[in-house]
């Protein structure tokens, strides 16, 4: 018998200026995507701050809810979704992946991008992702279809309305039951 497989997709919202400016023009939940290889989410991985002291300095990042950005918000909210992948897709996105943690020191965050999809105008430079449009990318590349649009497009909401994501958890992120203190 063959076990399922799964990534996780992590939607969160900090609370923070610059996602309460996002909301407001969104008007969705969460602001925020990151990708995950299991339920605890310690192998999680996204664009966002590579320090959390730091909201202007962006790329990819390998986060950490213990220690990174989410440590300094601890009333994050956030929900989780699973899609049922095979092992060849996590293959798959291990090695896309790999491209993103060889190279990290030339990925930036962006942020014009995100401009972009509120015109809903692709904005993609080489070597430069937001976080959506990063873990849409991963996806994308491993041969996983969700949407019509392309990943520069794809918003954290989108993720939120996919049907083919299944709902796994939503609350304060310190709350989730899988976490554990690594």
């Amino acid at each position: 018998m063959r076990l399922k497989s799964y990534v996780y997709i992590l939607l969160t919202d900090t609370g923070t200026l610059f996602t309460k400016s996002i909301k407001k023009y969104t008007k969705a939940p969460y602001n925020h995507a990151s990708i995950s290889f299991d339920a605890e989410l310690t192998e999680l991985y996204s664009f966002g701050r590579k320090n959390p002291n730091n909201p202007i300095n962006g790329g990819f990042v390998k986060e950490d809810i213990f220690t990174g950005t989410y440590s300094k918000y601890p009333e994050t909210t956030c929900v989780i979704y699973k899609l049922e992948v095979s092992e060849r897709d996590i293959e798959k996105m291990k090695r896309v992946l790999n491209i993103f943690k060889k190279n990290q020191k030339k990925f930036l965050y962006n942020l014009i991008g995100v401009l972009g999809v509120s015109l809903n105008e692709p904005v993609e430079f080489s070597n430069s992702y937001f976080c959506s449009q990063f873990v849409a990318e991963v996806l994308h590349r491993s041969g996983i279809k969700l949407w019509d649009k392309l990943p520069a497009l794809i918003t954290p909401d989108d993720f939120r309305q996919n049907e083919q994501l299944v709902f796994v958890y939503e609350g304060k992120l310190f709350d989730y039951g899988h976490l554990r203190k690594t």
